[in-house]
């Protein structure tokens, strides 16, 4: 049976928690099924208070509001759990978009399922599907996976990761990162089709679309909230061809050298040919000598 079990004559029915997606920027962007249960819940759990009472007030809601973010998810949740199972109806919302992606909830989520309570989501807006159906990158398997890492050794990983990814990426990115991740993919993955979604919904919404060497180089000053779709490899490249011996690395680097004038560049063109980091080809290489 879904949801909680049935309450006896002297118990009060457990409330229900509502994932409502709210919107990613324009304030007409909500669902009216979402407006009705978020005057008719009995509190709004919201990441940032001050942005959901902008909402709110947007449209006549005077539901009231306790905050629920990254930094206090932990100490709230068990409070909030009780009011659910004593009878409280919760509705969650994050700042922008669809609750849990990329943002706070999921320990609420959690604890409200193990504890009974019956977890709905209200479906809405949502910043990686509106960039990936503008993009026109393919749509039949696609994944999101939040923001790269922060770290520079470990986003550069994470980019070479993209080199024989089948299926289309979807990420977020933050302005002052957006730069550098574009850069390191632009030395991993150049030729790749992008599609760069800035401030989507609002009033200055860019869509900016073309191969990532080119694309670095259009950027002005970032600004805004970004969501990236990159496309996938190419089938040659989703499969990568059976990597040769060590010596044949070495002497097919030393071959692409003299074409493209460059030890760097053949290294660049054989490890997106195989499949592996730049690192990786230059120690096998190395190790031959």
């Amino acid at each position: 049976m879904f949801g909680p079990a049935a309450a006896g004559p002297f118990l009060t029915m457990a409330g229900t928690l509502y994932l409502v997606a709210t919107p990613i920027g324009n304030l007409e962007d909500i669902t009216l099924r979402a407006l009705r249960l978020l005057g008719e819940v009995d509190l709004v759990a919201a990441e940032d208070t001050r942005r959901t009472s902008i909402l709110l007030r947007h449209h006549g809601i005077k539901t009231r509001t306790t905050s629920l973010h990254a930094h206090n998810e932990d100490r709230k949740t068990p409070a909030l759990v009780e009011r659910l199972v004593d009878g409280d109806s919760i509705a969650l919302v994050s700042d922008a978009g669809t609750p849990l992606v990329s943002d706070p909830g999921r320990g609420l989520v959690q604890a409200a399922q193990k504890a009974g309570v019956t977890v709905v989501p209200i479906p809405g807006a949502s910043a990686p599907i509106a960039a990936l159906v503008a993009s026109g990158a393919p749509t039949t398997c696609f994944r999101f996976v939040g923001f790269p890492p922060r770290k520079l050794g470990e986003r550069r990983t994470w980019c070479e990761s993209l080199v024989a990814a089948s299926d289309t990426t979807v990420f977020f990115e933050a302005p002052h990162r957006l730069e550098t991740t574009l850069r390191l993919l632009s030395e991993t993955i150049p030729d790749r089709q992008i599609a760069v979604c800035r401030e989507i919904t609002k009033l200055h919404e860019e869509l900016v679309i073309g191969p990532i060497s080119a694309i670095v180089d259009q950027l002005s000053r970032a600004r805004g909230e970004y969501t990236c779709v990159v496309w996938p490899a190419d089938q040659a490249l989703a499969v990568p061809p059976v990597r040769p011996t060590a010596e044949e690395l070495a002497a097919e680097v030393v071959a692409v050298a003299e074409v493209r004038g460059s030890r760097r560049l053949a290294l660049k063109d054989l490890a997106q040919k195989y499949g592996l980091s730049r690192r990786e080809l230059y120690s096998i290489v190395e190790s031959t000598k």
